[in-house]
């Protein structure tokens, strides 16, 4: 079950690990890790890629999403920890269940782990792993995780992974393991399927057509009704971009966000209203990018996070 907020919806940071942000050094990293905890966020989130992918950009270099997490762990002690998302195509998934494992007991149970199939030809490419598939082997891993989070072990053998006999020893401290988050498009009949199965959590980009909401959240419930689920048990959580006032925004940040029409601005009070208007339509936590994705810009937030406590 989700950690309890004294607001409506919760509020996460994505922190950015890559090169161009905040000097691109960890301590800068952990710095503003620790600068959003004492702020009062209620979670912060890695994505994870080996690159970053942007259209017409050169290519920026990235750290190491779970080697970070690990880090964020040791040195925060209240905020939840997400990945948005990481890529199960990137390590073997009975390893990568023992890493969330691992993130869970050096977190004491503050992990969220977001999984996708990636979607980036080229760092696939440029690291060597198989594009070929993706959700094929999406689903293979997810088997794999899934089994070894929730029971500790499985006994699998796949066309793309196996795992004969597998225990998951030691366990972190929550019985079933840490919550799982797959992010699925309306017109994704096969994701919106393995986030039925599998998923605690349902995420979407907040996009500047509230109709394309209501699409999803309605397909999200068939789905679960299908496969045999109360809808109302899948969390749903929602990622944007928050334009504060007066930020420079960097060129990957926009184009990022802008290519899912995720930009949202205003007032404090407007985007106060804004997510408490997400929260009357279900969505219990939200991932917000800040632009300017600093210090500085936590600060510049502060007002939205007292105004949603104040509610």
């Amino acid at each position: 079950m989700p950690r309890q907020s004294v607001r409506a919806p919760k509020v996460g940071l994505l922190l950015s690990v890559a090169e161009e942000a905040a000097g691109g050094r960890w301590n800068e990293l952990k710095a503003m890790a620790r600068h959003a905890e004492a702020a009062g966020f209620d979670s912060l989130w890695i994505a994870d890629h080996l690159v970053i992918p942007f259209p017409a950009q050169p290519a920026l270099g990235r750290w190491e999403c779970w080697t970070i997490l690990s880090a964020l762990a040791a040195v925060t002690s209240r905020v939840e920890l997400g990945t948005l998302v990481t890529c199960t195509s990137f390590r073997n998934p009975a390893l990568l269940a023992k890493m969330a494992a691992t993130v869970e007991e050096i977190s004491d149970g503050r992990l969220i782990l977001g999984l996708g199939a990636g979607y980036y030809e080229p760092e696939f490419r440029e690291f060597g792993f198989p594009f070929d598939h993706r959700m094929g082997r999406f689903e293979e891993a997810l088997r794999i995780i899934h089994g070894l989070l929730r029971s500790g072990g499985i006994d699998f053998e796949g066309q793309y992974y196996q795992a004969r006999n597998c225990e998951l020893r030691p366990r972190g401290p929550r019985p079933n393991g840490p919550p799982i988050l797959i992010g699925a498009q309306a017109d994704r009949p096969r994701s919106l399927r393995l986030t039925a199965q599998y998923a605690d959590y349902w995420n979407m980009f907040i996009g500047t057509n509230d109709e394309d909401f209501t699409v999803m959240h309605k397909a999200v419930d068939e789905a679960c009704i299908k496969a045999g689920r109360d809808p109302a048990t899948l969390h749903r959580t929602a990622s944007a971009m928050i334009d504060l006032p007066g930020s420079e925004k960097s060129p990957a940040a926009v184009q990022a966000y802008r290519s899912s029409r995720a930009l949202t601005a205003g007032t404090p009070e407007e985007l106060g209203e804004r997510l408490r208007a997400l929260a009357g339509a279900g969505i219990g936590h939200v991932q917000l990018w800040l632009e300017p994705n600093t210090r500085a810009g936590i600060d510049a937030f502060l007002p939205v996070l007292d105004l949603l406590a104040r509610q």
